[in-house]
């Protein structure tokens, strides 16, 4: 049996369901929201690279290293982005989450901060996670304040770690959060998220 089996999550209005070949063409055009392809800090796929994307996910997802999301709009069902588990070890109750990239339009909304907590409250709740991860390009200061608002700690800085799409070398800033810190953490974003509602956003 997988760690993570198929499990669709809804929250805010927002819904997690296991990304498939179906999401080729709403994938693709949250990519071209924004054109997400052109930063070179992230892994979007460009025009024409959507299907080999959604495939390379699957194989990952065979092979019990990573489980993929689509991330859909209830209402609409519109696509706006994706996100996944990976790095997954069963053997230490170990998750990072990441892969993560949404539509230019729903960028800064509730979207993130609704998908990371049903992300993080599966896999802390229902998994039984013990520590779950995050890890980031050292230039992508965005992605390092968000991981950062949603209470994980700063573990390191991998230098000279991984290829960026341009063919430079990112060093790779490592963020992580405990499953005794996760109640705390989970009561800010409520927090937050309740914050925000309220003031119309």
């Amino acid at each position: 049996m997988a760690y993570v089996e198929p499990v669709t999550l809804s929250l805010n209005g927002v819904k997690l369901v296991p990304l498939g070949l179906e999401h080729e063409a709403g994938l693709a055009a949250a990519a071209a929201d924004g054109e997400l392809w052109n930063l070179r800090i992230t892994s979007v796929p460009a025009p024409g690279e959507t299907r080999a994307y959604i495939e390379t996910a699957l194989q990952m997802r065979e092979a019990g290293h990573r489980f993929a999301f689509a991330v859909v709009d209830e209402a609409s069902g519109r696509v706006l982005g994706t996100t996944s588990y990976h790095d997954i070890v069963p053997a230490i109750q170990r998750v990072e989450i990441g892969y993560t990239w949404y539509a230019k339009s729903v960028q800064r909304s509730h979207v993130n901060s609704s998908c990371k907590l049903m992300m993080m409250g599966h896999a802390f709740d229902t998994l039984g996670c013990a520590v779950v991860g995050w890890r980031t390009d050292n230039f992508n200061h965005a992605s390092q304040r968000a991981i950062e608002r949603l209470g994980a700690r700063k573990d390191g800085v991998l230098r000279h770690h991984a290829l960026r799409r341009d063919g430079t070398v990112r060093d790779t800033v490592m963020y992580s959060m405990r499953a005794g810190e996760w109640p705390e953490a989970k009561a800010q974003l409520l927090y937050l998220q309740a914050q925000r509602a309220s003031a119309g956003h």
